[in-house]
């Protein structure tokens, strides 16, 4: 009974009262009972009107929140109920005649029908919706596992680049002054030292912020910032690339970016290929993006990191992926985001 009312939605306070009076008078007629010498246990038929309402509210409460078709849950919840209080009611009568199987039979057969109507009258709309559910459900859920895992990437670089290059440059600086007065050849060493450290320290950090939001992709949009990574790749690349004057929004051109970043990097990495292409394409609401290469091909989405990550990222937007490497190449990777136009372009300074 308790429990029931914890997930009514019900006041605290209310449902604390609630609770103690039916304990309280469910106690007091028991009380009653055995002080006038027990026989006919006549409370039990008080203690089935407390409980019988708490048990609909918990079970249907219970079926709500499950995934299937809720009014068949509901149904299902609702026929447990009243076929428990039947039999309680036919303990309660004295035993005799099983009466009850009626009223089970009934239930069961209206629940059966129901079953069996549910997928007739179900429109194409709810199992679209439902679909959508579990997809929204499944992509959220990566959506947190790539954050976790890119917040996870930055406290390691932080703490084994930056971080330890500025703990050796306090050290040098703190050296180089205890030694500026004794000997100043070393201290000069220590400060020439110090100074490298700390251009290696913002070295790092400029390569963090990169691998969070790379400054030419806030400066020049995707576009230019696809150019630059055709331009630091080491084989021909051609680039076709049309999007409109407009600028997508910066986590749906974050997403893409580093999508391409990670298909090229692939290419380099394992395709044997002498050339690739980059298509890149905004229309009816849709970000297309094609990399491909004349590479020994057998890309395979299934077979590690590189092609999953790049899947993740796009999920998070209800992008798709396409994976087409037969032996012997080519290999064209297919990627598209649907999305929509943010703010106007801004020229590079």
């Amino acid at each position: 009974m308790p429990n029931a009312l914890a997930n009514s939605g019900w006041p605290r306070a209310a449902r604390r009262r609630i609770t103690n009076f039916g304990l309280v008078l469910g106690l007091a007629v028991t009380v009653v009972w055995l002080v006038t010498g027990a026989g006919y246990f006549w409370p039990g038929w008080v203690w089935l009107g407390l409980v019988v309402p708490f048990a609909f509210l918990r079970t249907i409460r219970r079926a709500l929140r499950t995934q299937g078709p809720r009014p068949l849950a509901v149904h299902a919840a609702l026929s447990l109920v009243l076929g428990a209080t039947g039999i309680f009611i036919w303990l309660m009568g004295g035993l005799g005649y099983f009466w009850p199987i009626w009223l089970i039979l009934g239930l069961v057969v209206a629940f059966s029908t129901h079953a069996w109507l549910v997928p007739l009258f179900s429109s194409d709309r709810e199992r679209t919706l439902e679909e959508r559910v579990d997809v929204l459900t499944r992509t959220r859920r990566e959506a947190l596992d790539v954050q976790e895992a890119e917040m996870r990437r930055v406290e390691r670089d932080l703490h084994d680049g930056a971080q330890a290059q500025l703990v050796s440059l306090g050290m040098n600086l703190g050296m180089a002054e205890d030694l500026l007065d004794t000997d100043p050849v070393e201290a000069r060493r220590l400060l020439i030292e110090a100074r490298t450290g700390a251009a290696a320290a913002l070295a790092d950090l400029r390569s963090l912020v990169r691998g969070i939001y790379p400054p030419v992709l806030a400066d020049r949009g995707l576009d230019g910032a696809i150019q630059a990574l055709v331009l630091a790749v080491l084989l021909p690349v051609e680039a076709t690339i049309d999007l409109p004057d407009a600028r997508l929004s910066p986590p749906v051109e974050s997403a893409a970016y580093f999508a391409v970043a990670e298909a090229l990097t692939n290419v380099v990495k394992h395709s044997n290929a002498t050339s690739a292409w980059i298509h890149v394409h905004y229309g009816d609401g849709k970000l297309s993006a094609v990399v491909g290469d004349d590479g020994n091909g057998g890309a395979d989405r299934n077979r590690g990191t590189g092609l999953q990550g790049i899947e993740r990222r796009l999920s998070a937007f209800d992008g798709t992926l396409d994976v087409s490497s037969p032996p012997g190449g080519p290999t064209t990777i297919s990627m598209e985001v649907p999305c929509e136009l943010s703010s106007p372009k801004i020229s590079p300074s």
